[in-house]
């Protein structure tokens, strides 16, 4: 596995980390025999960064991470890395209500993370929203303040626009942002990658598949669970499913040309960008995980990332990636 380093003071990880969310929350139910298998593999093929969240599935996803390091070799437990957001809010029914970037509540959420993980430390923590209440320089103050304790080697941020980025920058070092990057969700590319580059801060690129939309696997005719995220999701609905797929079929040819598939493509050009990008592989199954893998095992070339551009240029996906109300929480959009 290639490795890659998070920005200049983050940590050295593997060229992919795996995307854990969707193993506990979001998309449907999930095998949690299956997901423990799944994060065996990755480790076992050079996979060190394990991302997760402390509301995904309400800190199930936190104990299937333990569970998984736990039963995994010691030589794979001892290089992997984790990912934590924390910051959300929400109902036992499962409804999100705000955030909270309060500097005893990042305290309060480290500490649940901390025991529900089974670990002395988290390796990367962040806010997973900016909370609109709380100066973001209190939040990563707080982490920092985790870091000197040593319960937190690293601090991230995610979804953030570049004056927050630069503002949380000159309170502490950043290692990473984590963020939506794929082939059909650039916005990054005009303002906020540019400023991380300059901060000398790493990215950690989430949907490089679009939830599955640009993996060559989502059809016209899939029917959703009723807790499957992406039920509600604009770039799935209607004529905007349709325009996206026609996308995806566009890709389809390239990929086939270079003897590929369709999500290992996507995840290329996502890799293709920068030494500083990390995809994460929002995997389920081995043999999803798999797939994936394959990515790193082949260059795209000029001919081949023009011909890419030509097929999805910049601002063709239909559909913002996220619902308004959720849009609205997002600082990297305004």
């Amino acid at each position: 596995m290639q490795t890659r380093t998070l920005g200049t003071t983050g940590p050295q990880i593997s060229a992919l980390g795996l995307g854990c969310m969707g193993m506990s929350a979001l998309y449907g139910d999930a095998d949690r025999a299956e997901s423990v298998a799944t994060i065996h593999a990755a480790l076992e093929a050079g996979i060190t960064l394990l991302d997760t969240g402390d509301f995904y599935g309400m800190g199930h996803n936190e104990l299937l991470i333990n569970e998984a390091l736990r039963t995994a070799p010691a030589a794979a437990r001892e290089k992997a890395l984790t990912s934590v957001k924390f910051g959300a809010l929400r109902t036992v029914e499962g409804a999100f209500t705000g955030y909270d970037g309060r500097p005893d509540a990042v305290k309060n959420f480290a500490a649940y993370s901390l025991q529900r993980l089974g670990t002395d430390h988290i390796d990367i923590y962040r806010i997973a929203r900016v909370d609109p209440a709380v100066p973001i320089e209190e939040t990563v103050g707080a982490i920092a303040e985790l870091v000197e304790a040593g319960h937190v080697r690293h601090i991230g941020l995610s979804e953030v626009g570049a004056e927050t980025l630069r503002r949380a920058a000159a309170v502490a070092p950043i290692s990473d942002l984590q963020i939506e990057y794929s082939l059909i969700s650039r916005g990054i590319e005009d303002e906020i990658l540019p400023t991380a580059r300059e901060l000398g801060i790493g990215i950690t690129a989430y949907g490089v598949l679009s939830r599955g939309l640009i993996s060559g696997h989502f059809s016209r005719d899939r029917k959703l669970a009723a807790n499957d995220f992406r039920g509600m999701s604009p770039r799935f609905q209607g004529e905007n499913l349709d325009r996206n797929l026609d996308l995806v079929e566009a890709l389809r040819k390239i990929a086939e040309q270079k003897g590929v598939t369709v999500a290992q493509t996507a995840i290329a050009w996502v890799l293709s960008r920068g030494e500083d990008i990390v995809p994460l592989v929002g995997a389920r199954r081995r043999n999803r995980l798999a797939e994936a893998l394959g990515a790193t095992t082949f260059t795209l070339d000029t001919e081949d990332l023009a011909a890419i551009e030509r097929a999805v240029p910049a601002g063709a996906a239909a559909g913002e990636r996220y619902p308004a109300e959720q849009m609205a929480h997002l600082d990297s959009e305004r």
